[in-house]
């Protein structure tokens, strides 16, 4: 009985044995399979896009009143009657004030006046956030003249809410998408820097909804919230809108650690 002859390569022969064309037509089979296999999965793992948009590098003028309630923001007329304020922000993880100094210095009142900012915008949800990049791009267009300020309307004297607080400027589009541990650390140095603590819920029809946290006075709290930030809680206190966003006015006491994992962080 023959006995069947081993494969040898042999490099500079142009053909190859039947055996050897069999085993890397398989091999190179079973490669694609695992390649589509393995990009599926990465696919599948990623989290989806957010419907942000941060227009990086492209500086757009934006002309409004500004105002602190709290937070440094513009009130834009939209159309008629109706108003939109811009969250204000600083480039890196800053409040804007350090771009408002220069401005501040040559008007007895900046709340009231009408200011001209160039800076690069962020949208997501309806939502209009404006990153100062330089106090070159401030200018005045009118002081301070007695003009009506927004003013926070009543929705619920008493409220509580569940969700996780987080900095609007990374979570909104600047860092796409700002979810992750590490993002988490980001938030609490946005944060303290002077950005605005924002809760973000969903209901049960998975609809997203936003309350800017101010304390109970309706003052600016970024310090104290710290240590809550990213996680799950149950927050309790008064929602006031204020144009196109809601405020939930809190004592930090009444937050409730949910302690369970973060769906943001």
């Amino acid at each position: 009985m023959m006995k069947e002859k081993d494969d040898f390569y042999i490099g500079y022969v142009d053909q190859v044995s039947p055996g050897t064309k069999k085993l890397l037509k398989r091999f190179v089979m079973f490669a694609l399979v695992v390649l589509l296999g393995m990009a599926a999965i990465f696919g599948l793992t990623q989290n989806k896009l957010s419907n942000s948009a941060f227009d990086f590098g492209i500086d757009t003028a934006v002309t409004g009143t500004y105002h602190e309630q709290p937070y440094p923001m513009l009130r834009v007329q939209t159309e008629e009657n109706t108003f939109k304020s811009i969250v204000l922000l600083g480039f890196g993880k800053l409040g804007p004030n350090s771009y408002l100094n220069k401005i501040r210095s040559e008007v007895d009142q900046l709340s009231g006046s009408t200011l001209r900012i160039e800076g690069e915008l962020v949208y997501y949800n309806g939502k209009t956030l404006l990153q100062l990049t330089s106090d070159e791009k401030v200018s005045l267009v009118e002081r301070a003249n007695g003009r009506e300020l927004p003013k926070a309307n009543l929705v619920v004297s008493d409220m509580e809410l569940s969700g996780e607080i987080i900095d609007p400027k990374c979570y909104f589009g600047v860092m796409k998408p700002g979810k992750g541990k590490i993002h988490r650390s980001c938030a609490v140095l946005c944060i303290a820097g002077g950005i605005p603590p924002v809760l973000a819920t969903t209901d049960e029809n998975n609809i997203s909804e936003y309350y800017m946290i101010t304390d109970s006075q309706g003052k600016a709290i970024n310090q104290d919230i710290l240590p809550y930030v990213g996680k799950p809680s149950l927050v309790k206190g008064t929602v006031v809108k204020l144009e196109d966003w809601y405020q939930l006015r809190i004592n930090t006491e009444d937050i409730k650690d949910l302690d369970s994992p973060s769906k943001v962080y």
